[in-house]
């Protein structure tokens, strides 16, 4: 004869520490992501205002390609833009104007008007007359065009 025993089933569910550590596996995941979307934005920064300085460094050599006499040391916002790739508009004031503004890599996500050193061989941001590369190294391609 079978024996007729049923058995309860408890309900069944997460315990407190269960979901404890499946919360906290998902705050790791987020904070990972988090860290990794600031790095990616600062990188994508730096590499947009590499490019804009390819096209001042560009613009330089294409003057200097027409105009083989002049001293990089001479050179002048003023006379680049012309040689600028991409701008249509009248000439404008400087070369942050024809080409955009750049993000600073500081805790503001403000744009900021930089300016260019133009009278060097590659041409690079200054802010408030100081050389700006927050990427520490003046040769890394981001922030400047390499030596």
């Amino acid at each position: 004869m079978k024996s007729s025993r049923t058995s309860r089933s408890l309900p069944q569910g997460f315990t407190l520490l269960e979901m404890t550590i499946v919360i906290l596996v998902m705050l790791a995941l987020v904070g990972i992501g988090v860290f990794s979307s600031r790095k990616m934005d600062e990188w994508r920064m730096g590499r947009a205002a590499a490019e804009v300085l390819r096209a001042v460094h560009t613009a330089q050599r294409m003057y200097l390609a027409d105009n083989p006499t002049t001293l990089v040391t001479n050179l002048t916002e003023a006379m680049l833009i012309p040689y600028l790739p991409n701008v249509s508009s009248p000439v404008p004031a400087t070369l942050v104007a024809a080409l955009g503004t750049t993000r600073s890599m500081g805790a503001s996500p403000t744009a900021l008007a930089f300016s260019f050193n133009v009278a060097n061989v590659t041409p690079f941001f200054t802010l408030s007359g100081l050389r700006y590369d927050p990427s520490g190294s003046f040769t890394d391609l981001l922030w400047d065009v390499g030596q």
